[in-house]
């Protein structure tokens, strides 16, 4: 049996990474952890405990994952904890950024039943 600690890090192959790094950096707030070189095409951006990957889909790496990623999100949803929850100023934040929030709906996660707000990013993944 294995003891699961938590979630270590997710990927997500990118049609155009600039545009989904900036995104998890400059609305989000994470921090760049570490870069590849351009040829590997991988970008590590910290989410707490744990990592974003954002490999672009035209490198070598995110070749190795098959074709490119359609027109539509590469992953339905993952969801990011976030310190004192307050819908009114989070909304603001977003909307000052063009991102349109969805409604704040209490959901069921790894620590109970909480508000939670979906939002989309450049690539559509919720």
């Amino acid at each position: 049996m294995l003891d699961i600690a938590g979630l270590d890090h997710i990927v997500i192959r990118a049609r155009e990474p600039r545009v989904l790094i900036a995104f998890y950096r400059d609305v989000l707030g994470m921090t760049v952890e570490r870069e590849t070189a351009p040829e590997v095409g991988l970008t590590q951006l910290r989410a707490g405990r744990s990592l974003i990957d954002v490999v672009d889909a035209a490198s070598e790496l995110g070749r190795g994952g098959g074709p490119p990623p359609g027109p539509g999100p590469n992953v339905d949803h993952f969801c990011l904890r976030v310190r004192d929850f307050d819908a009114g100023p989070i909304r603001a934040h977003l909307a000052a950024h063009g991102i349109a929030a969805g409604e704040v709906a209490i959901r069921y996660g790894a620590d109970g039943w909480g508000p939670s707000i979906y939002l989309a990013d450049p690539e559509g993944n919720r």
